[in-house]
């Protein structure tokens, strides 16, 4: 829902960081491999309750998250690259509340199932609905930088970037927080199988 709004405020710094890096011969690809590994780092800070750290390597894998699609405009997009940020993306998504299950099992275990329950629907609804539009031709005139149909909806990279950041911030309001998002990513998957299917079925008519 907000992506619209923040992708343009960081689109100029994202892009200028990228030129340096082009310079430098530094590929998307390996942005992409240098932040996953960076978010991989915030399995084990969560799990020792170290909460502060783990926060830091999220927003490290997030600005790698944009520097390399910053960089893959520069250099050229590829449905290689397209694939292997998206496929990093979500495994870092759900790595980070399993982090909050092993460190409180107890009281986290539920809801960080919850979360991640919930990530597979906007998960598998987006990537599905971007395979079929890539075979129709459907274009997103909203994104039309990203390498594959960027389907919208009420919680997208941003939303999700606040609840891991709320998570950090406030440990001890992790199943809450959990299971708020979690209901408004039920919410966005809904409206994405809706819409998708209706969007489809239309560009099947004659």
């Amino acid at each position: 829902m907000l992506d619209r709004h923040v992708i343009p405020l960081i689109r100029w710094p994202l892009n200028q960081s990228a030129v340096v890096l082009d310079k430098i011969s530094i590929t998307a690809n390996q942005v992409t491999l240098f932040g996953f590994l960076l978010g991989c780092l915030a399995f084990p800070a969560l799990v020792l309750e170290q909460y502060l750290l783990a926060l830091l390597l999220i927003a490290l894998n997030r600005l790698c998250d944009g520097l390399d699609g910053a960089l893959a405009r520069i250099q050229g997009l590829t449905d290689a690259g397209g694939f292997l940020d998206i496929s990093l993306d979500f495994l870092f998504y759900s790595l980070i509340p399993f982090g909050f299950v092993v460190a409180n099992p107890e009281y986290n275990a539920v809801a960080g199932a919850f979360l991640i329950f919930s990530f597979i629907g906007t998960g598998c609804s987006f990537l599905a609905f971007a395979v079929m539009a890539g075979k129709r031709g459907i274009q997103n005139p909203v994104y039309q930088h990203k390498s594959l149909y960027y389907m919208s909806g009420l919680t997208e990279g941003t939303e999700t970037i606040g609840a891991l950041v709320l998570f950090c911030l406030f440990p001890e309001q992790f199943a809450l927080i959990a299971y708020l998002f979690g209901t408004a990513c039920w919410f966005t998957t809904a409206t994405r199988i809706y819409s998708g299917y209706h969007t489809l079925r239309d560009a099947e008519q004659p």
